[in-house]
């Protein structure tokens, strides 16, 4: 039916677990998205940090101490991640997929193979393949 191949991202912005929170930030908005998958230097997925998550940075700061804050580059995205990350395989269902996006507050959804991070798949990314099949339905040939 859905091969998740054909529709996940495989050039996947990500962040090591010492990467300064800013830089992560910097990288989220750089690119408009919306999280970050953790990865260690073998391409292992260690955690996703999120937008979510760094608004955790917000709540941890002190309102006096935010501005002296905003520099440090010692805070890292280890502190901010979730390392419990759901995970799915380039040949598992989309169907699956779909209902863990429904049904778990997740915009996006790495994808996995021998442990090593092969793509993510977003609720965007679905929306996007469903409407690309449609015009090709549509369209006369």
């Amino acid at each position: 039916m859905f091969d998740i191949r054909d529709i996940m991202k495989t050039e996947v912005v990500t962040v090591k677990k010492d990467t300064p929170i800013y830089e992560a930030m910097e990288r989220l908005v750089e690119h408009n998205i919306t999280g970050l998958p953790v990865v260690d230097e073998n391409m292992s997925l260690v955690g996703i940090v999120t937008e979510k998550d760094m608004l955790r940075l917000v709540v941890d700061l002190d309102v006096l101490k935010w501005e002296s804050e905003l520099d440090d580059s010692s805070t890292c995205v280890a502190k901010y991640m979730t390392e419990e990350v759901v995970s799915f395989a380039p040949e598992d269902s989309l169907l699956e997929i779909c209902d863990c996006l429904l049904n778990k507050n997740f915009r996006r959804i790495p994808i996995v193979s021998d442990g090593k991070l092969v793509g993510i798949l977003s609720r965007k990314d679905i929306i996007g393949y469903m409407l690309e099949l449609r015009h090709k339905e549509k369209s006369p040939e």
